[in-house]
């Protein structure tokens, strides 16, 4: 492959990447190169549309790609499209377009538009990301289902469709629930759900056409009800909570604030509708602010919340898209005061997160997947599992520990996200390169919770090779290399004598974000600061002709006193 360069720092980095990766290591079946350097044929990638979603269906994928602007020779380069070029509406209109003439209205999940730079010039791509068939329903195109057989488009073989429609039995969210009808529906639950779909979509004419159909008709395009019958998707997002014994058992989310002894301080329950459920949790957990030193270098302490409200939300969240809600069980949620554990019913169908944190990961079926789909729709959850690699991106951000998934128990996911620094080097290197991918973060969490026997031969090759650890498997440690730059960076800062603007300027920035302190405050501010060549007397000394350096130069005055100390403040 002929490669591109493009800016790493870019807000779509991520989408290059896997352009990079498809044109590489690409499936006939399921990703579709097309020069398309003018224009193209709308009717055709309508037949793309159904073919690539039926595939990916077949072959157990979230989704597929039609990338328009490269060649389609074996070696792939960007050659550029003017496909839909101009006003961005145009790409949403037919986005539109598409939905009218597949089935039950699907369309593009997105769409990205790259500038990769080729031969110098940068040259237009189109990705349009297909969501795959849904479970039971080949995707059809003009009444017609289209299939992939290598380059060719041909129509959907029947043992093809087959296979498709004997999926209905697999997705329990889609399934009926007996004896419900729209009636055992909250109105509160379905008004709060259109906001919240006519938000998401966040086109004037979708917004229109919601507002003009009755509750039973917006259920029935979102697939939520059929011809009238209620499904197990629908009561569990939209159902009313008197009629929960609806359900064989009945669905529930708990919170519990765990106390250091492992005893229960406090507890909520709720049930339906989950729609709104989260929020109920969320109320009752403590966000905190913490305070941390991710560098040496910091005139102050950074702070954070302790987590993340949209990580948070999004965890929850998945616990209900994924649950086994046919084996019981029920979602919890537990508040320690470090770290926040939550649980579902059922297995990680991606089997391990070092999968789902690679750049080309394409997420399998989801076990509710008209649950997932809804709740994609009503801004409850991140499509794919994009919304893992968020969570991890997160964590990484504020140089926090990775999240910990269990899924050692058998019919049980459990994930822990930690509030707090757990070790100051991890942090380090996180501060001090950010470059660093979410797979080479995850291998370095491990190694600070002393989970380097579980890694593979591979991964520990890939740090060392980096020079980040040392040790055995069995006892990975951060390399020497890492220490001594800490310990080096500690030690200057302890010893160098700043000038005393300096220290003047210290004493202004505590003032502006704190308002007023006294003698003391100030002295536990700069005491640790001061050289070590300066013995105790010296530096009270030293504190005293600062503040009077201030005041005389009409800086800062007193305002008061607390006890017997003067309380300063800055000067209007």
């Amino acid at each position: 492959m002929n490669e591109f360069v493009y800016d790493k720092t870019s807000p779509n980095a991520e989408y290059y990447d896997l352009l990079v990766t498809l044109m590489e290591r690409w499936e006939h079946e399921i990703v579709e190169f097309k020069e398309a350097k003018g224009q193209y044929s709308e009717d055709k990638i309508g037949q793309y549309f159904s073919a690539i979603s039926n595939e990916a269906n077949l072959k157990n994928q979230q989704y597929g790609w039609l990338i328009l602007g490269v060649s389609e020779q074996k070696q792939k380069y960007p050659v550029g499209s003017s496909f839909k070029q101009g006003d961005s509406a145009l790409i949403e209109r037919f986005k539109y377009e598409i939905s009218k003439e597949t089935t039950d209205g699907m369309t593009f999940l997105d769409v990205i538009e790259l500038y990769p730079v080729y031969e110098g010039q940068a040259r237009r791509v189109l990705m349009f990301k297909i969501p795959a068939a849904v479970a039971g329903m080949p995707t059809e195109w003009k009444t017609r289902y289209y299939a992939r057989n290598g380059d060719s488009l041909v129509p959907l073989q029947q043992y093809k469709i087959d296979m498709i429609r004997n999926q209905q039995r697999r997705d329990w969210s889609r399934q009926i629930l007996p004896g419900a009808s729209i009636d055992h529906l909250d109105k509160d639950a379905i008004a709060f759900a259109r906001t919240k779909y006519k938000e998401k979509m966040n086109q004037p004419h979708i917004s229109e056409e919601v507002d003009g159909l009755t509750d039973e008709e917006f259920l029935t395009k979102l697939k939520l009800m059929t011809e009238g019958r209620v499904t197990n998707a629908a009561m569990l997002l939209l159902g009313n909570p008197e009629y929960d014994n609806l359900f064989e058992s009945a669905p529930s989310m708990m919170w519990r604030l765990i106390a250091p002894d492992g005893t229960v301080k406090d507890y909520e329950i709720a049930g339906i509708p989950f729609l709104t459920v989260t929020e109920k949790m969320f109320s009752h957990i403590r966000i905190l602010t913490y305070r941390y030193m991710p560098d040496q270098l910091s005139l102050f302490p950074k702070e954070t919340q302790q987590y993340d409200t949209w990580l948070l939300r999004e965890l929850m969240n998945n616990c209900i898209a994924h649950s086994n809600y046919q084996i019981g069980g029920r979602i919890y949620v537990n508040e320690e005061d470090d770290c926040i554990s939550i649980s579902n019913p059922g297995e990680f169908l991606p089997q391990s997160v070092e999968t789902v944190l690679q750049k080309t990961y394409n997420p399998p079926f989801y076990r509710n997947q008209l649950l997932a789909d809804a709740m994609v729709k009503f801004h409850m959850i991140d499509t794919a599992t994009s919304g893992i690699k968020k969570v991890y991106r997160i964590q990484k951000e504020k140089f926090f520990p990775m999240p910990d998934y269990d899924l050692q128990t058998e019919n049980q996911v459990s994930v822990k996200v930690y509030g707090k620094v757990l070790d100051e080097r991890y942090t380090y290197i996180l501060f001090e390169h950010p470059e660093l991918d979410l797979e080479t973060v995850f291998l370095l969490d491990q190694v600070q919770k002393s989970h380097g026997k579980n890694m593979s031969k591979d991964a520990i090759a890939f740090l060392r090779k980096h020079h980040l650890v040392e040790g055995r498997a069995n006892n990975l440690y951060f390399s020497a290399e890492v220490a001594k730059t800490i310990k080096e960076e500690a030690t200057y800062i302890k010893n160098r004598a700043f000038d005393d603007q300096y220290y003047r300027d210290f004493i202004v920035k505590y003032l502006k974000q704190y308002g007023r302190a006294t003698r003391k405050q100030i002295r536990d501010l700069l005491i640790e600061k001061l050289p070590d060549s300066l013995n105790d007397m010296q530096k009270e000394q030293k504190i005293g002709n600062l503040l009077t350096s201030l005041r005389k130069q009409n800086i800062i005055r007193v305002v008061g006193h607390e006890g017997r100390q003067r309380q300063w403040a800055l000067n209007k």
